[in-house]
């Protein structure tokens, strides 16, 4: 499996302008986001580590578990954190013509309230990144500046916190992801990741 742990400049320059990939700086807050839920067990055991150490996160749902999971998704909102898009059937940008893939992106709208999105894969077109910047009104779209790798089998749980302590800094967004496949790193790394910021004074908070 091949990816960058974290997203040096020129990789940014290859995207369309206008993406989100880390916040300002300015105090220790670190901005944690967990994609492809909700999940009827990850997401609970994430809600109830984020609610130990005070944290707020955002989480970038898919349509179809939203319809699966909406008590879950309910949760989310009431202990105060935030939604994003990140479409209703989790397609690949590259794989789907234009018109089919913001179509799907339009079609989660109607289940997640939310200007922010997520391409899942982190793939989006040009053509893409510009139809939802025409929105209204019109979207934030946010990748990332480290990923903790939690979706690849191959890491331990422990390789995964090393991913995220050893690049995330203040104004961090990092990836996580509240799903089957990274259940067995994230049970490990999330609780790590909290303990590690906050015994240095980092808290966390959501994409706003």
């Amino acid at each position: 499996m091949r990816y960058i742990v974290t997203s040096p400049w020129w990789l940014r320059l290859l995207f369309p302008p206008g993406m989100i990939w880390h916040m300002p700086g300015l105090e220790k807050i670190i901005y944690l986001t967990f994609d492809d839920g909700p999940h009827p067990t990850v997401t609970p055991f994430v809600l109830d580590s984020l609610k130990e150490f005070e944290a707020r996160a955002t989480f970038f749902c898919i349509g179809n578990n939203v319809d699966k999971y909406p008590e879950i998704y309910k949760r989310i909102l009431d202990e105060g954190h935030r939604t994003g898009n990140h479409t209703q059937s989790h397609l690949n940008a590259r794989k789907v013509s234009n018109s089919k893939w913001v179509d799907d992106v339009k079609e989660a709208a109607k289940r997640i309230n939310s200007n922010l999105f997520r391409p899942p894969y982190g793939v989006i077109r040009r053509n893409g990144a510009t139809a939802l910047f025409k929105q209204n009104p019109p979207y934030r779209i946010v990748l990332w500046d480290v990923l903790s790798g939690d979706f690849d089998p191959a890491l331990s749980a422990e390789q995964c916190t090393k991913n995220v302590v050893a690049n995330a800094k203040s104004g961090s967004i990092v990836v996580f992801h509240d799903s089957a496949k990274a259940w067995p790193r994230l049970e490990g790394t999330l609780p790590a990741v909290l303990k590690y910021y906050s015994e240095r004074g980092f808290r966390f908070e959501a994409i706003e």
